[in-house]
């Protein structure tokens, strides 16, 4: 019963988020204060399903939108969020892979590959370091809600793109351990960037044991808006950089100046 509240509560999370991260992006500034900093969340990633025959990295992308709670003892965060458009899977499904599947397969040659979507949760504890890189390590919770394979053929110039669903045979919920690293530009104040590995710890296929997610993700965090502090930082830094700019000309042009003097001596 428990489960079924969780898929519940995943399911209306994810049909309104759509219209929730719009919203989100035009209130950007109010989602901002001192101890909360909103964003979006975008990236690529390489996924694989432990425990199959085969073993191709699928590529895809991610994109959502993310909070960074400032905890009490600095400078630990609660980073959090959920990735919208987020898929998992694996590539280049050999014929046992098929048959486990049950999966239809054609006479026209070309590549098998098992899709699945997720709602994806992170929630980490990240810690800034003072040079602006950080850590962070935590569980990381998956709502599938579309499930696919994919037969992906281009035969002299004909392109063909067949998916049968399958998410039948696989597990609504998925969890599991994510760490990472990264670093965040213009001294603290920009966008970040960083990568992360993903270890799921439940079967992705209902009826195969040890078969787990894992995947590698090259992340984009860009903040939307800015608080009153925030905003006060940037300032100052726009402040300082214009005056470096300024003295770098002036000791040029004193420079030029010097280097006239001593030619017409």
């Amino acid at each position: 019963m428990k489960k079924q509240y969780i898929i519940i509560l995943f399911l209306l999370i994810g049909y309104s988020l759509q219209s929730q991260v719009l919203i989100a992006l035009l209130l950007g500034d109010k989602l901002n204060t001192g101890k909360i900093e909103f964003g979006l969340d975008g990236g690529v990633n390489w996924a694989n399903i432990s425990n199959m025959d085969a073993n191709g990295w699928i590529r895809n992308y991610n994109l959502g939108f993310y909070f960074d709670i400032k905890m009490k003892k600095e400078p630990w965060y609660l980073h959090t969020g959920v990735l919208v458009k987020s898929n998992l899977g694996l590539k280049n499904l050999t014929t046992e892979d098929l048959q486990f599947l049950n999966a239809t397969t054609y006479d026209a040659e070309g590549d098998y590959s098992q899709m699945m979507s997720y709602f994806i949760v992170p929630a980490f504890a990240r810690y800034k370091f003072k040079n602006n890189i950080y850590a962070e390590i935590g569980p990381q919770f998956g709502l599938m809600h579309k499930a696919w394979i994919e037969f992906d053929s281009d035969i002299d110039g004909n392109s063909a793109l067949i998916k049968q669903d399958n998410k039948d045979m696989i597990n609504r919920i998925d969890m599991g351990i994510g760490a990472g690293v990264g670093y965040r530009l213009l001294k603290g104040l920009g966008w970040t960037v960083g990568v992360e590995y993903y270890y799921g710890f439940i079967n992705v296929y209902k009826d195969k044991s040890g078969t787990k997610n894992s995947a590698v993700y090259l992340k984009l965090n860009v903040p939307i808006g800015a608080s009153a502090e925030k905003k006060e930082k940037i300032k100052e830094l726009k402040t300082e950089l214009k005056e470096k700019k300024t003295k770098k000309k002036q000791e040029k042009k004193e420079k030029k100046k010097q280097e006239k003097e001593q030619n017409k001596s």
